[in-house]
């Protein structure tokens, strides 16, 4: 199982354990059938891989509909299911999804770099480029300050398309050392060349500063209009995470929920320069480490369905901060089960009974979507 099945399966296990004692039937749905989600969930399915956004979109409404799910957490394709709330409620499917506007900025890293900066929030210099020429234009005018630089996609990729910059000649430290995701700035320029004359699309790429660690990424839970309920802070490092007790952190990723209005499970992240935290990046999804937040004592999952369904999260003590945690690899036995042909949207929870504010629910069944 990978990082990010272990991950939602995390997840799904703390919305079963949920501290209302609601019985959770967890609905999940994934393009690839192997998919580690779809093993650990209640009723997995396959969802359509090549579609556009209305598709989806009808997809999506048609699973929740006939499948009578209360609440949908979807961990991708926000940009089609952003301001089809109305639509969701209509069927009696709760969306926990951020604004349509929010959601379109914060997939697109230069404006979101654009607004944040706007709003007079730290983010880093950076250069956007399509081509060769932008790229040794971005790394000659970046490279003045003598910072290792950095280069990834604007759109929301995860991981994948970063490289850290490096013209260094390869030496044998370097190659004994456990591998890292450099190339050179030549090889990249060559990349871009090889696309256009193929007439291969390019998306938009970041140049900027390899920004300094420990990465700290901000869990936030907030209600519709950017109010932050609750955040927590874990710095990354290597196989450690540290649950911050720093309000300074916290307090950037209340002043970004606030400016983007953003609702529900959303995640804040950010590195150093030259000392000063600045922004990275701010994900309009719950991150996939959404989980650790369980060790500051909150069941966030929960507590975002909660808010969801009846505007209390039934979170009444601040977290429990200053825990260290040690990332361990997550192995899991997984029965062979046999995945509906029938389409459905990402992971997805119901719930039959309402859940009452601070008190206890009495058991009922509610399907869910989770990352």
């Amino acid at each position: 199982m990978s990082s990010a099945g272990a991950a939602t399966a995390q997840v799904m296990r703390l919305l079963r354990q949920n501290p209302d004692g609601v019985e959770v039937v967890i609905h999940a749905s994934n393009v690839d059938p192997g998919a580690a989600a779809l093993s650990v969930c209640d009723v997995p399915a396959i969802e359509p891989r090549h579609v556009g956004n209305a598709e989806y979109a009808e997809f999506a409404l048609d699973f929740c509909r006939r499948n009578h799910i209360d609440v949908l957490i979807p961990p991708r394709r926000l940009t089609a299911l952003a301001g089809r709330a109305a639509d969701f409620a209509a069927i009696g499917t709760g969306l926990m999804c951020s604004p349509p506007a929010a959601v379109r900025t914060l997939t697109d890293k230069v404006a979101t770099y654009e607004s944040a900066s706007a709003a007079g929030i730290p983010v880093p210099p950076w250069r956007a480029v399509t081509d060769a020429e932008g790229l040794y234009r971005a790394v000659e005018e970046l490279s003045r300050t003598d910072e290792i630089l950095c280069i990834k996609p604007s759109g929301e990729y995860s991981a994948f398309g970063f490289r850290i910059l490096d013209d260094r000649p390869l030496t044998l430290a370097t190659l004994l050392a456990a591998p890292q995701p450099i190339a050179s700035v030549e090889a990249v320029a060559g990349a871009l060349r090889r696309a256009a004359e193929a007439g291969d699309r390019i998306p938009e790429l970041l140049v900027m500063p390899f920004l300094d660690g420990p990465e700290i990424s901000i869990d936030c839970l907030s209600a519709p209009g950017g109010e932050l309920l609750v955040g927590i802070p874990r710095a990354k490092q290597g196989r450690f995470r540290l649950l911050l007790d720093d309000p300074a952190p916290v307090a950037i990723a209340e002043r970004l929920v606030r400016h983007f209005g953003l609702a529900y499970l959303t995640n804040t992240q950010l590195r150093h320069r030259h000392g000063e935290p600045v922004l990275l990046e701010v994900n309009p999804r719950p991150s996939a480490g959404l989980f650790q937040t369980a060790f500051a004592d909150v069941n966030l999952p929960w507590a975002a369905v909660r808010l969801l369904l009846h505007g209390d999260s039934g979170l009444r003590q601040p977290p429990r901060l200053g825990t260290c945690l040690a990332v361990a690899e997550a192995v899991m036995e997984v029965s062979p089960r046999t995945i509906a042909p029938d389409p459905g949207p990402a992971p997805a929870i119901r719930a039959p009974e309402p859940v009452p504010a601070p008190v206890p629910h009495t058991p009922g069944s509610i399907p869910v979507g989770v990352p």
